[in-house]
């Protein structure tokens, strides 16, 4: 059975800094959570109550949030509406897919005077003739019905067709409860013939896999065992952290075997470098809200080294520099980094020589009287040389 404890509302308050004593927002889906207790001690202040997904077969210990204005328990085991009169700010209520076979428990919002949305999407009371009609008369402050507008007119035809449908609602509720006592007998029978022919691990495995290949009927009972065997096979199931553990660990090469440094970008910075005459000049994109102290320079000879929360940034350069007279500077405003390093020996860096400078100093006025223009037909036999062969060596024409 999963309980509400202390430390796991705790961790759901992370955007209050695990505050719980003023958080106005609680969010405990998907938790398996089997009864609803201490949220009402611990958290007076709260608002917006999430609690869908789990296995709630019961509505309770929620009297006490009289700020609650937003409760959703959709796709629960409820089967029930009640306990919820003490919720004076409650203006939205979300009840799909649970069990609601007794209609008349809407009754029980009369005194929710707040209540503006309520679901019913998905029970079994939604299915009786007349379902609509009943809830928007019984509830005349409701303005949205499972996601629909209440207009004037709909309220006006709902009083007009009330009487005498509370009866049919009351028969449909005692034979769905009729039916659905049978259903729990029937469904426990069989949970219990399962279990009982579970024996060893292979028998296990093939129940499990047995139980979600067959069809099941949609009932708490139900669910309740499709969460064991999905906290089973999550048990079974090796973690993250195991994965982790059996692979073997990234090396990381920050040199050849020559000793040459590699370039490499493990953070994903942007930057933007320029290879001037006499220095290099390197923009780092550090991100905006980066604290500088989690940020390390080192300027070397041949490269320059970056690290950000121990993400290597690595760039190898071509010409020696003089580490010494390095400097690194951040701007306030875009957080980007500027590290400028003066080369060791700018003047014997010859820069590349352009086409023009290749090309001989004196340039005939005229380029066109250089080339050689055709005159007349070309005579292709004089363009190589003839060859003699001797008439025996030339075979002979197949």
């Amino acid at each position: 059975m999963v309980q509400i404890t202390e430390q796991l509302v705790r961790k759901r308050a992370e955007h209050n800094e695990l505050m719980i004593g003023t958080l106005e927002e609680l969010s405990l889906h998907q938790e398996d959570i089997e009864r609803i207790e201490h949220i009402g001690n611990w958290c007076r202040d709260l608002r917006i109550l999430l609690l869908q997904s789990n296995l709630i077969p019961r509505l309770e210990n929620l009297h006490r949030l009289k700020r609650l204005e937003y409760l959703n328990v959709a796709i629960n085991n409820i089967e029930r509406i009640e306990n919820l009169s003490g919720l004076e700010s409650l203006r939205k209520l979300d009840l799909t897919l649970n069990f609601i076979g007794e209609l008349t428990s809407v009754e029980s919002l009369r005194e929710n005077y707040n209540l503006r949305e309520l679901f019913l999407t998905g029970n079994p009371c939604t299915d009786y003739p007349g379902y609509r009609t009943y809830v928007v008369t019984v509830l005349p402050q409701i303005e949205h019905l499972d996601g629909q507008e209440v207009t004037r007119g709909e309220r006006l035809k709902a009083a007009k067709e009330f009487p005498g449908l509370r009866e049919r609602i009351v028969q449909l509720e005692a034979q769905n409860r009729i039916e659905r006592d049978e259903q729990r007998v029937r469904v426990g029978r069989e949970l219990a013939s399962n279990e009982d022919d579970a024996g060893n691990d292979d028998d296990e495995q093939r129940k499990v896999t047995d139980f979600w290949q067959q069809k099941s009927e949609h009932c708490p009972e139900t669910r309740i065992q499709m969460a064991k065997y999905s906290r089973r096979a999550a048990k079974d199931r090796p973690t993250s952290g195991d994965l982790e553990l059996k692979k073997p660990p990234r090396t990381r090469k920050l040199f050849a075997d020559c000793g040459r440094p590699y370039s490499l970008n493990e953070p994903r910075l942007g930057f933007e470098f320029r290879d001037e005459p006499d220095r290099y000049e390197l923009n780092v994109h550090l991100y905006r809200f980066l604290d500088t102290s989690l940020v390390e320079v080192d300027a070397q000879p041949n490269y320059v080294r970056i690290t950000v929360k121990g993400k290597v940034f690595q760039l190898a350069l071509q010409h020696e520099i003089h580490p010494d007279r390095a400097s690194c500077q951040r701007s306030t405003t875009t957080g980007h980094m500027l590290i400028v390093m003066p080369k060791l020996n700018p003047e014997q860096i010859v820069p590349l020589a352009t086409r023009d400078e290749k090309a001989p100093a004196t340039k005939p006025a005229n380029r066109s009287n250089d080339r050689k223009e055709l005159a007349g037909t070309v005579n292709i036999r004089t363009i190589c040389a003839p060859e003699t062969h001797d008439e025996d060596d030339v075979p002979e024409l197949v």
